[in-house]
């Protein structure tokens, strides 16, 4: 099951899904304010986000799954750890942090959101989601997110804001027992190497992988990415 980053929507693991449909069954799906999902007024909370995952696994009658989260994906994914680990055959940390940003960062966000619309940070978030090689490299694909993050309702990015700017897992890391992998971009701003450094050190028997990618990495580095991801999910079953 694959969750997305704030701003995006389930679009982000296209190259996920092409390279591993053959061999899995794939859910993924709008998180709450993003994508064709419903964009409710007010601020949400990481229960509301973790109780709409849960609801789209009932959908699919699906016990327990690998949640691979990328960014707010793995603050949905910690969540979930440390309060349903029953429903996670193991986890995917991607490009996120036990406390992601600041309480700060994220309000002033909500603002400049509220008061200018998510057109306001468009491009500013593109500097934050893609390295400058990248960005070069692929300006279509930057785009595309782009466009994804304007079409995005401003209440229901500024609602998943609200989630980031609450949430803080650092004391908790030790509680969390899901076999976990943690995936980090070199090139990543919003959450360095040391966030994720932080995640594996602090849940036990947890792997880190560092990728030559930027924060959305998935989009980035699908081949290490997938194969990062295969490889984790293999090993699981091995043993």
């Amino acid at each position: 099951m694959f969750a997305h980053s704030i701003g995006c929507d389930l679009t982000l693991w296209d190259r996920q899904v092409a390279a591993l449909r053959n061999d899995f069954q794939i859910v993924r799906y709008d998180a709450r304010g993003h994508g064709l999902s419903d964009a409710p007024p007010g601020e949400y909370t990481i229960s509301d986000l973790a109780a709409d995952a849960l609801s789209v696994l009932d959908a699919f009658e699906l016990q327990s799954v690998h949640l691979c989260g990328l960014s707010l994906g793995g603050t949905l994914g910690q969540w979930l750890a440390l309060h349903a680990p029953h429903r996670l055959a193991s986890l995917i940390l991607c490009n996120t942090s036990a406390r992601l940003g600041t309480a700060e960062g994220w309000q002033s966000r909500i603002e400049a959101v509220k008061a200018g619309g998510t057109a306001s940070i468009a491009d500013t978030s593109m500097t934050r989601f893609f390295s400058d090689r990248f960005r070069a490299q692929e300006p279509e694909t930057v785009g595309r997110f782009r466009e994804t993050l304007i079409e995005t309702p401003d209440n229901g990015f500024a609602g998943c804001c609200a989630v980031l700017r609450d949430c803080d897992f650092r004391a908790q890391l030790g509680d969390m027992s899901t076999p976990t992998l943690v995936i980090a971009g070199a090139l990543d701003l919003p959450t360095p190497v040391a966030d994720s450094e932080e995640l594996a050190q602090g849940i036990a028997n947890a792997k880190l992988v560092v990728l030559d990618a930027g924060h959305i990495s998935a989009v980035e580095a699908p081949t290490a990415f997938n194969a990062a991801l295969r490889g984790h999910i293999d090993a699981l079953h091995d043993t």
